[in-house]
C-alpha cells in the first residue's frame, strides 16, 4: 500500500543500500535483508529471509519522511515502520498477518541469496502463438494490457480469462519467486485451451487505479473486458469462454457472470465462500499456529484481529472508523506510526469492501458450471471454513454441474506443501502441482466438449 509522503533528498541518501535485521517469530530467530536502491525521486526495494531461502520479494515503495522509514511489503502481508536513529541504525517494528515483532536494521555488505530453482516456468520457443494484447474497459475509460495464448492450429479454441488474488498483481501475477500465471496459461494452452493473462489495473502496462484504490467491484469490470476481448477474436469460440479465479479472483469470477459478462463455465481457486472479515480472524490464527504460537497466544491473536475488524466495520464513515481504531490501538500500546499505517490500510476502499462483501449470494445466483477447489493446507483461504458453505450455496444454484473438491496436502497457491505458512512459498520448487493443473485443464476440456 503506498503512502503519499515526500521523499527528502538527504534522508533517501541515507537509506540507499543494503540493511539486516534478525527477527524473533514464534521462538525461531531468522535474518530478513533489504536492498534499497533509488531510481530518480522513488525509492523501491527487494527483501529477503535467508533463513527461510526466501529472496527477492518485492517492495513496490520505500518512503522517508525526516527520520522515518516506511514501507509495504504485499506479498507477504507486512509492513515496516522505523525510525532511523544514526547512520548506522534503523528501529522499528515488522507488522506480519496482525502480528508485530521488534526489529532492528544495521548496513550490510550481504548479498543477494541465490533464489531457489522454478524448473515449471516455461521458456520460449513455445509450441503455441503467444500474442501481446490491449483492451478497453470502456465502463471506467481505461486500457488494460496482457498475454494471450492460443494453439496454433485455427480453432476456434474455447477460452479463459485468469484473474489474480488481491493486491498489485502483474500478468504472471508473480508472488515468491514463482509465475503463477505463465504456469497455468502455459499448461493450459498446451491442452487445446486459449488463455488470457492480464497486468491488474495500475500495475504493468495497464492503465487505471490501482489497489488499494479500487474495490473487487472495480476487478470484476476489469475481469468482465478481458471476457469480451476474447469473444471477439478470431481464435476463440465465442460460446466457450469460461474464467478461472484464484484466491480473491473467486470473488471476481461469480460477479463477472450475474453482473458484467456471461460466462460459458466458472473455476474458482481458494476462492472465498464466507465474508473477508471472517477470513482475515481464522487467517490470522492459522498462520500464527504454523509459525509455533501457543494456543493461548492463537486465542489473544483471534480476540484483538475480531475487534480491531469490528471497528473496522462499525461505521461506513472513515473518519469515524480511524478515531475508534486509533483509541483501540493506543490501548493496546502500538506505537504511533504503526497505528497511523494499520489505520490507513483499515480504510481504504479496498479492504473496507472486502471486509464485508459476503459471497454467498451471488455464489446461489451461478447457472453455468463451476468447479471449486481448495488445498487442504490453505492457512489464508482455509477449506474447513469455506468449502462446505461453497458447497451448499452451489448446491442451491442452477449450476448444472458444480463440483467442490480439496485437493489433499495443497497449499493456497496449490503447491505442494508441508504446513501451508507463508514462509515456505518461496522455498517450495513447484509453482503449482501438476494434479491441481491437470484436474483443471481436464475439467475446462470436458465442459469444452459438453458445449460443442
Amino acid at each position: 500500500m503506498p503512502w503519499t509522503l515526500p521523499v527528502h533528498a538527504q534522508s533517501s541518501d541515507a537509506v540507499v543500500g543494503s540493511w539486516q535485521g534478525q527477527l524473533e517469530a514464534g521462538g525461531t530467530e531468522l535474518r530478513v535483508l533489504f536492498h534499497i536502491e533509488q531510481e530518480d525521486d522513488s525509492l523501491f526495494a527487494t527483501m529477503d529471509s535467508p533463513d527461510q531461502g526466501v529472496t527477492g520479494i518485492a517492495v513496490p515503495e520505500v518512503h522517508v519522511q525526516d527520520d522515518r522509514l516506511m514501507f509495504d511489503v504485499p506479498e507477504i502481508n507486512g509492513e515496516y515502520v522505523g525510525t532511523m536513529t544514526n547512520a548506522e541504525t534503523i528501529e522499528g517494528s515488522w507488522t506480519q498477518s496482525g502480528q508485530s515483532f521488534p526489529l532492528t536494521l544495521t548496513p550490510t555488505d550481504e548479498s543477494t541469496s541465490e533464489a531457489p530453482e522454478r524448473p515449471q516456468h516455461p521458456e520460449p520457443p513455445y509450441p503455441y502463438v503467444e500474442e501481446e494484447v490491449r483492451f478497453p474497459n470502456a465502463e471506467d475509460d481505461f486500457t488494460l494490457a496482457g498475454t494471450l495464448t492460443y494453439p496454433e492450429d485455427e480453432g476456434p479454441h474455447p477460452a479463459v480469462v485468469l484473474v489474480s488474488g488481491s493486491g498489485p498483481q502483474d500478468r504472471n501475477s508473480e508472488l515468491m519467486g514463482h509465475r503463477l500465471f505463465h504456469v497455468l496459461a502455459d499448461h493450459l494452452t498446451r491442452q487445446g485451451i486459449a488463455v488470457l493473462r492480464y497486468d491488474e489495473r495500475g500495475v504493468g502496462e495497464s492503465e487505471g487505479p490501482s489497489f488499494p484504490a479500487s474495490t473487487t467491484e472495480a476487478y470484476a469490470r476489469d475481469a468482465a473486458s478481458a471476457a469480451r476481448f476474447l469473444k471477439e477474436h478470431s481464435r476463440v469460440d465465442a460460446e466457450r469462454v469460461g474464467l478461472i479465479g484464484l484466491s480473491e479472483g473467486g470473488l471476481v469470477g461469480p460477479m463477472v457472470h450475474t453482473q458484467h459478462e456471461p460466462l460459458a463455465f466458472l473455476v474458482m481457486m481458494a476462492g472465498p465462500a464466507v465474508p473477508g472479515r471472517d477470513i482475515l480472524v481464522e487467517q490470522t490464527a492459522l498462520m500464527a499456529e504454523a509459525q509455533g504460537a501457543s494456543a493461548s497466544a492463537v486465542d489473544s491473536m483471534r480476540t484483538t484481529q475480531q475487534r480491531m475488524l469490528n471497528a473496522a466495520q462499525s461505521t461506513p464513515d472513515s473518519a469515524a472508523v480511524a478515531d475508534t481504531l486509533r483509541t483501540l490501538f493506543e490501548a493496546q500500546g502500538v506505537p504511533e506510526e504503526q497505528r497511523e499505517t494499520q489505520i490507513e490500510r483499515l480504510t481504504t476502499p479496498w479492504f473496507t469492501f472486502f471486509l464485508k462483501y459476503d459471497p454467498q449470494p451471488v455464489l446461489t445466483q451461478l447457472d453455468i458450471p463451476v468447479l471449486a477447489l481448495f488445498g487442504s493446507k490453505d492457512l489464508q483461504v482455509p477449506p474447513e471454513q469455506n468449502a462446505e458453505i461453497m458447497r451448499n450455496a452451489l448446491g442451491e444454484s442452477a449450476s448444472p454441474n458444480a463440483t467442490v473438491e480439496v485437493i489433499d496436502g495443497l497449499n493456497h497457491l496449490f503447491q505442494p506443501a508441508d504446513t501451508g505458512a507463508f514462509s515456505e512459498y518461496s522455498q517450495i520448487e513447484t509453482t503449482m502441482a501438476p494434479k491441481a493443473l491437470q484436474r483443471v485443464s481436464g475439467w475446462i476440456r470436458g465442459q469444452a466438449e459438453e458445449q460443442q
